[in-house]
């Protein structure tokens, strides 16, 4: 019998990005949910821990960062990537971000980009 599929947790509070995430990790064969918002990011959270989160970094009602430090603080060996449009130097991701994500995508990297940085984590998770 296999392993059941990987559950992966999506955060994004843009509809179009979260869909198309889910429809394409699920043909990449993960088991996804998706929130829109921290509440339902919880909710998730709470009642089927993810083994892998992918965030926004910029989410209407909270910050992304925030998000993921309580996150974290639940679930402290899931790894974090951090999925946004915001361009960061990387000296910048080292300094302040290396103790809160495990990666940092932008959203603008080729969707083969993400799902290497999804497998390599696993893979050590």
């Amino acid at each position: 019998m296999s392993n059941p599929p990987l559950h992966i947790l999506a955060i994004d509070d843009e509809t179009p990005i979260l869909e198309l995430l889910q429809e394409y990790l699920k043909g990449q064969g993960y088991r996804v949910s998706v929130a829109a918002t921290a509440v339902a990011a919880q909710r998730v959270v709470d009642s089927d821990p993810p083994h892998l989160i992918l965030s926004d970094l910029q989410l209407e009602e909270t910050d992304g960062l925030h998000l993921i430090e309580q996150l974290r603080a639940q679930l402290p060996n899931v790894p974090v990537i951090l999925l946004t449009g915001v361009l960061f130097d990387a000296q910048v991701v080292e300094e302040n971000l290396r103790w809160k994500i495990s990666a940092y995508v932008s959203k603008t990297a080729p969707l083969q980009t993400l799902v290497a940085e999804i497998r390599r984590l696993l893979a050590k998770a």
